[in-house]
């Protein structure tokens, strides 16, 4: 029996051949099954016949780019991505967590941090036992349920797709329905290195896909000076 079958397959998309190659051998050498491509047009081959249980996305990448490909991709799956960047600005890191990626890691980089990265977006895949409360396993708001140790939402039975700090988020909520829970403790457990311009980007994020009209938010809430909250209004 082949047990790299056991081992969380991870699909690595850059131009960058010597990075790729680099990137293969590091992740396989440290516990990964590791598929590669070079565009974008190719690594949605490999998406069509293969499961992932990560991306590692380059975000400059010739023809289609990193960021257009994670905008479609977020239309129909909800894969964790990680996206490798030259650009280090505050305002390229924002653009991409709006895109759905679920962290971003600056080029140059020292291998230890990515595979510290992969690690603990696959960790906040998995349901975890709250440190603190036992959340809900299943909480309702409007038309929306969510179960929180499948880390699924539906919409009158139909489901939404999610991106890993979506889900994160919304367990955070789960296990305190009703309070305010601060960015400072929504950045702890999205996890990452994310800051609370980042837990307001993800917020007005999942507003889209739970809200009947984001602007005038029903269920998820902000409390001036505090932070968010979610009610069943």
């Amino acid at each position: 029996m082949d047990s790299s079958a056991d081992k969380p397959h991870i699909l690595v998309v850059d131009d960058d051949t010597r990075l790729r190659e680099l990137l293969k051998s590091f992740l396989s050498k440290n516990g990964f099954r590791v598929t590669a491509a070079g565009h974008a047009a190719e690594a949605r081959q490999r998406l069509q016949v293969l499961d992932f249980d990560l991306i590692v996305l380059d975000v400059m990448m010739p023809g289609e780019t990193g960021l257009a490909f994670a905008v479609q991709l977020r239309r129909t799956d909800d894969v964790p991505i990680l996206m490798l960047t030259a650009m280090s600005e505050a305002k390229d890191r924002i653009a991409g967590l709006e895109t759905g990626v679920d962290d971003y890691l600056a080029k140059p980089f020292e291998p230890r941090e990515l595979l510290l990265r992969v690690q603990s977006i696959l960790r906040r895949r998995k349901p975890s036992a709250a440190p603190e409360a036992e959340p809900q396993r299943l909480i309702a708001f409007g038309p929306m349920q969510f179960d929180a140790g499948l880390g699924e939402l539906t919409h009158k039975g139909k489901r939404i797709s999610l991106t890993e700090a979506e889900v994160a988020l919304l367990r955070a909520f789960a296990g305190r329905m009703g309070e305010v829970l601060s960015r400072d403790t929504l950045c702890k457990s999205v996890g990452s290195d994310v800051n609370e311009r980042a837990i307001d980007v993800q917020v007005t994020r999942l507003r889209r896909k739970i809200e009947p009209d984001p602007s005038f938010p029903r269920y998820l809430r902000t409390v001036r000076g505090q932070g968010y909250r979610l009610v069943d209004a």
